[in-house]
């Protein structure tokens, strides 16, 4: 399903709404983001409503607390596209500015929630907070609500494996290597991508050749090698073995992220790449010679052969 979105209030005036609506940053849109777009999508068609979501950007803490502001692990029009997805219809991307962070909470449900967007049910994490210094609580949000003229709902935290599902929770899962788990609680492999860019030939004189990516996401898997998926902006996929590091082997000081394609290049190199984690292989570490890089590289490729082949035989992705 497509999305509409909107950058601001004015753009959005008018527009946007009657809705079913949720709030939130949605990084990574992850399970328990899901469970509410779910639920707002149901809502919305019951009713003959618009599905519709409010979002922000920067991250308010980058506003209010920047010394506390998260690395996000999607862009803004990353999570719109996922949120489409799930049944969002519509989407206002909020530049969040000191402005709106001075809102009350009664001018911020007043302005924004029912004379902006029109909001006619709001549903929100029970753990919900809004306005200036987030005083305003999902007490108070169901108390405005109904003095103008929404319904206010709460949706409880979802849990997966024992651990409620966050978005924090995940990046540090993310940041420690366990991109498995991670990938579960995303209902989604967390992904890097970017331009290909000139190594310095190491792979191919000395080990095996591959494509490097220079990453435009902030939260990056911790270093190690790891059992991937590419693609490219051509459409093309392949299976692939990714090792991030600073190549100590050869007294490496900066980090990069190296896809070694299991299915070989055909055609053009290209210039692009997204690399999916699927599941982690190893720590990277440093080897006595490159002839003994070399040799671990094929047992990280023979590895990565037969989980694929496993994963593929039980009908996982």
């Amino acid at each position: 399903m497509s999305i509409r979105l909107y950058r601001s209030l004015d753009e959005a005036a008018g527009e946007f709404g009657p809705c079913a609506l949720t709030i939130g940053n949605f990084d990574g849109v992850h399970a328990g983001h899901r469970k509410i777009l779910a639920e707002v999508a149901a809502m919305a068609r019951a009713r003959d409503w618009k599905a519709g979501v409010l979002t922000f950007d920067p991250h308010p803490a980058a506003v209010v607390a920047p010394e506390r502001a998260p690395k996000l692990m999607t862009t803004p029009e990353e999570r719109c596209a996922l949120m489409g997805e799930a049944g969002i219809g519509e989407a206002l991307i909020l530049p969040f500015t000191a402005e709106v962070a001075r809102l009350k909470p009664e001018e911020f449900a007043r302005q924004i929630l029912a004379e902006k967007l029109r909001a006619r049910l709001v549903l929100v994490g029970d753990n919900f907070r809004f306005g200036a210094k987030a005083a305003g609580d999902t007490a108070t949000l169901k108390a405005l609500g109904a003095e103008l003229g929404f319904e206010a709902r709460t949706v409880p935290a979802v849990r997966r494996r024992g651990m409620i599902v966050s978005s924090s929770g995940i990046r540090k899962l993310i940041h420690h290597g366990k991109i498995y788990l991670a990938g579960r609680l995303l209902e989604r492999p967390h992904y890097l991508e970017g331009q290909i860019v000139a190594g310095q030939g190491i792979g191919s004189r000395k080990t095996v050749p591959t494509l490097n990516v220079a990453a435009e996401r902030e939260v990056i898997p911790a270093d190690g090698v790891y059992v991937t998926r590419a693609s490219d902006d051509a459409g093309r996929r392949w299976r692939a073995v990714t090792n991030i590091g600073n190549r100590p082997t050869f007294g490496g000081q900066t980090r990069t992220i190296e896809t070694f394609l299991l299915d070989g290049l055909e055609g053009e190199t290209p210039r692009w790449l997204r690399v999916e984690f699927l599941h982690r292989l190893r720590d990277e570490r440093k080897f006595p010679s490159p002839e003994a890089l070399r040799e671990q590289i094929l047992g990280d490729v023979g590895r990565a052969q037969k989980w694929f082949r496993r994963t593929e035989r039980l009908g996982e992705k």
